[in-house]
C-alpha cells in the first residue's frame, strides 16, 4: 500500500448529534475535510455519490471547488452510478473538473448499488434497450462516456462548419489529456473484476464483495485483486497488446482509532460488535461484508498489516464518520497518518504541514 485517502458517503440530515444538518454543510464540510486532508498529508479526498438520500449526488461541482482550494491532494468518486448517467454530458463535466485540478482527478465508477428508488434510473430518463439489463445500460453508458473522454469523435459536422469537412465527427468539448488513465471501475465480485482489467480501467473494492467463498474477507479481496492483475497482464502487457501500464487498485476499510473519551464515546463499544466479517443476502446474492477496525492505533496497526488486501492494493480509503464533523474527522486522519498508516508502508506527502508528537485528541 502505498496511498491514502478518505472516503465520505456525505450523509445529512436533522438527526440528533449530526453536524451536517443540510446539504449545505454536507458540501462545505467536504471542501473543508479536503483541504484538512491535504495539510496532514493524506494523499486522496474521495465521494461515494448516491441518489434520491440524503447524501452527495451531483460531484463535479463539489470536485471542482476542492481543486480550487486545494494545490495537491487528488480527488475523486467511489462511485459513480453509470446507469444514471449522461456518458458526452459527464464527459464534459469530468474534463473540465479535471483542467481546474491541473490533473488531479481520479474517477471511480460502477453499474451501481442498491438504492431508495423502485427504478432511479428511468427517472433521471435512462431506461435498458432492449433485451438489456441494468448492469449491461451501466456498461454501454461507461463505454460511450470513456469513448468521449478520449477524444472519440461523436457528433457529424453541420454544413458550416469547415474543422474536418462534412464527413467530421466532433468530439465533445474541453478534453483532458491523461484523464481516460484515471478511470477506476468499482467491481464487487471476482468477475466484474475480471471485466475491468479487460476493459483496460483501474480497480476500486470496497468493504463489500457481492459474493461469497467461506474464506476471510480480506482473503477473498486479494484474490479478487490478483485476478484483476493477472487478466491485465494478458490483455495489456503482452507482445503487441498495448500501452504496458501498470493498473492502479485500491480498497476501503472502516478504521477507528481510539485514543480519546471522545473516541471512545462513539466506537468503544461498538468494536467487539464489528470485528469480524458478516455474511448475509445483498440485492438477491450472498455477500460478505468487511470488518470494521476499531481500538488502540498500535493495535490497528498490527491488524490492517495483517490485512492481505490492504497490503495487495496501491490505495486505502478510510471511510470518515462525516456527520460528526470536519474537527473529528481531521483528527482521526491525523491519528491515522500518524500511528497506523506508517505501519502499512506508508509517508505523508512532502507538503503535510508540520509533525505531530503525540495522538490528537
Amino acid at each position: 500500500m502505498k496511498r491514502i485517502g478518505f472516503l465520505s458517503f456525505g450523509h445529512w440530515g436533522p438527526l440528533q448529534g449530526s453536524g451536517t444538518r443540510t446539504a449545505a454543510d454536507a458540501l462545505l464540510q467536504s471542501i473543508d475535510l479536503a483541504v484538512a486532508a491535504e495539510e496532514l498529508g493524506i494523499d486522496g479526498a474521495f465521494f461515494r455519490v448516491h441518489h434520491f438520500a440524503r447524501q452527495l449526488a451531483s460531484p463535479f461541482p463539489l470536485l471542482a471547488a476542492i481543486a480550487a482550494k486545494t494545490s495537491r491532494i487528488e480527488m475523486g468518486t467511489a462511485v459513480i452510478d453509470m446507469r444514471y448517467e449522461n456518458p458526452l454530458y459527464m464527459a464534459e463535466e469530468a474534463a473540465a473538473t479535471d483542467l481546474i485540478s491541473a490533473g488531479r482527478l481520479q474517477l471511480g465508477i460502477s453499474r451501481g448499488s442498491p438504492e431508495p428508488a423502485l427504478d432511479g434510473p428511468a427517472s433521471f430518463g435512462h431506461v435498458p434497450l432492449q433485451d438489456e439489463t441494468p448492469a449491461d445500460m451501466a456498461r454501454r453508458h461507461t463505454e460511450e462516456f470513456r469513448h468521449a473522454l478520449t477524444g472519440g469523435g461523436i457528433a457529424r459536422a453541420g454544413t458550416g462548419y469547415h474543422g474536418g469537412g462534412p464527413a467530421a465527427l466532433l468530439p465533445v468539448q474541453p478534453s483532458s489529456p491523461g484523464l481516460g488513465e484515471r478511470i477506476w471501475w468499482g467491481a464487487g465480485t471476482r468477475a466484474t473484476a475480471v471485466w475491468a482489467a479487460e476493459q483496460g480501467m483501474n480497480l476500486m473494492s470496497s468493504t463489500l464483495l457481492t459474493e461469497d467463498t467461506g474464506v476471510p474477507f480480506d482473503q477473498l479481496q486479494a484474490e479478487q485483486l490478483r485476478l484483476f492483475h493477472g487478466t491485465w497482464n494478458q490483455a495489456w502487457n503482452g507482445a503487441g497488446a498495448g500501452h504496458g501500464r501498470r493498473p492502479l487498485t485500491s480498497v476501503s476499510r472502516s478504521v477507528l482509532p481510539v485514543v480519546d473519551d471522545e473516541d471512545r464515546y462513539y466506537f468503544g463499544q461498538q468494536g467487539p460488535a464489528d470485528n469480524h466479517d458478516q455474511v448475509g443476502v445483498l440485492d438477491g446474492a450472498m455477500s460478505r461484508f468487511g470488518k470494521s477496525y476499531i481500538g488502540e492505533p498500535d493495535v490497528l496497526a498490527e491488524q490492517l498489516a495483517a490485512d492481505e488486501a490492504v497490503q495487495a492494493a496501491d490505495t486505502l480509503l478510510l471511510t470518515v464518520p462525516n456527520q460528526l464533523g470536519v474537527a473529528y474527522n481531521a483528527k482521526l486522519l491525523a491519528n491515522v497518518a500518524k500511528y497506523i498508516a506508517p505501519a502499512l508502508g506508508w509517508t505523508a506527502a512532502a507538503s503535510a504541514a508540520g509533525e505531530a508528537h503525540g495522538p490528537v485528541r
